[in-house]
């Protein structure tokens, strides 16, 4: 856990400036270029990942005329280290924290609309984008991980007395395949955040109501937080019928949302364009006022004037596939005759060795029930591959990479 990482937020508070947290994953051409655009002055990092610092400084020194400082918060366990060594630019936290003066007057925000956060896009569609966050966002206590290994997540929630658990999909799915050895006995119950729809199972519909929503719901909070959802046509901002087939965009107006994109006028009246913010889902809204989650606008599938949700296939292969399937990334192919066809990329369990056609074959007799009979068996059955597909940093797969892959 990162002890020190609640102290210095407090700090830039009171400096009234903002933070910003880079994914460390990323490479030192990439962290340059994200220090350059939100013009940062200062450097946090842990040692373990001073090289990377390091790396993106010495790229920065022909573009800047001068340079961040860098602080480097050494480990407890690290003996003789000396990172300022020869740079007067670099500082330990510990000593430069003990170099500080106690009357320091606290500069507090002005309003409530002054940024508290910068946190940069994956770049999943294009480039990394800035997202400001304000103060009006600010809320929750974070037990922060030198690593994502399974050991150190099991002994952290017993610990801490962990209750939510969030992370990328690479992390989460780490965590239910961890072997039954590996696995810490937890003293009570932990709810997992994930940013997208419940994964249901069609024996839950059986159990008693309240039993229902604890395992479905995503919400719960007591106090107002979204000022309006509605599900509205992508173009014309028009609301779509409550009729659980017509397929809109969801939109809100929420005080927890970013403010701006950094430096991108552009982007951001794109995305808050008619006055709501544009999520990029494609749902639909059933009478009742439930909204279902179809996919990503970016990720549709169109195929002879159909519509094919990506979501559902993946969902398939996911649940009522073959066992050998630990991941699956579905993307338009291209067709000469359709327009665009589905096809699915697939990553095995550790232990199997199956080919595509076995897990075709599985997915063909869940595909005829629930999508047109005739329709998406012949696509599906020749257009399913075996294949390692990349994932961002953050965990999220790059379908624009597979469609890539897939016309070459």
């Amino acid at each position: 856990m990162y002890q020190q990482y609640k102290s210095y937020i407090l700090q830039y508070q009171w400096l009234e400036q903002f933070y910003i947290t880079l994914n460390t994953r990323l490479d030192s051409t990439m962290v340059s270029t994200l220090l350059m655009h939100s013009e940062t002055k200062i450097i946090f990092v842990d040692q373990q990942f001073l090289q990377l610092a390091q790396e993106a400084l010495s790229l920065l020194a022909t573009k800047l005329t001068e340079q961040p400082l860098l602080v480097v918060i050494i480990s407890e366990t690290s003996n003789n280290f000396n990172p300022t060594c020869g740079n007067s630019n670099t500082y330990e936290y510990e000593s430069l924290l003990e170099s500080g003066h106690k009357d320091f007057a606290i500069r507090r925000p002005v309003t409530e609309f002054d940024p508290i956060s910068i946190n940069y896009t994956s770049g999943t569609t294009s480039r990394h984008k800035g997202d400001v966050f304000s103060h009006r966002a600010v809320g929750g206590t974070n037990v922060c991980l030198r690593s994502a290994s399974p050991e150190e997540i099991f002994e952290s929630i017993s610990l801490y007395k962990v209750t939510h658990v969030g992370g990328a999909p690479t992390v989460l799915n780490m965590i239910g395949n961890t072997p039954p050895c590996d696995r810490k006995p937890l003293p009570h119950k932990v709810k997992i955040m994930k940013g997208t729809y419940c994964l249901w199972k069609p024996e839950w519909d059986s159990l008693p109501s309240d039993e229902r929503f604890t395992l479905k719901a995503g919400q719960g909070v007591q106090h107002l937080c979204v000022e309006e959802v509605a599900v509205r046509n992508s173009v014309t901002t028009e609301k779509v019928p409550a009729d659980g087939v017509t397929m809109g965009e969801i939109m809100f107006r929420v005080n927890t949302v970013m403010s701006r994109y950094l430096k991108d006028v552009k982007a951001r009246e794109e995305v808050f364009r008619g006055g709501w913010f544009h999520s990029g889902d494609l749902v639909v809204k059933h009478p009742d006022g439930y909204i279902e989650v179809k996919d990503r606008l970016k990720d549709i599938i169109i195929s002879g004037g159909e519509n094919i949700s990506t979501v559902e296939v993946e969902r398939t292969l996911y649940s009522h596939t073959h066992p050998a399937v630990l991941e699956a990334a579905v993307v338009a192919r291209p067709d000469n005759h359709w327009g665009q066809t589905p096809c699915a990329f697939v990553k095995l369990k550790e232990g199997f060795d199956v080919s595509a056609q076995e897990i075709n074959n599985s997915a063909v007799i869940i595909c005829l029930v629930t999508w047109h009979p005739g329709q998406l068996y012949f696509r599906i059955s020749q257009k399913l591959r075996l294949e390692k597909f990349r994932n961002l940093s953050q965990g999220r797969k790059q379908k624009p990479w597979a469609i890539f892959s897939e016309r070459n």
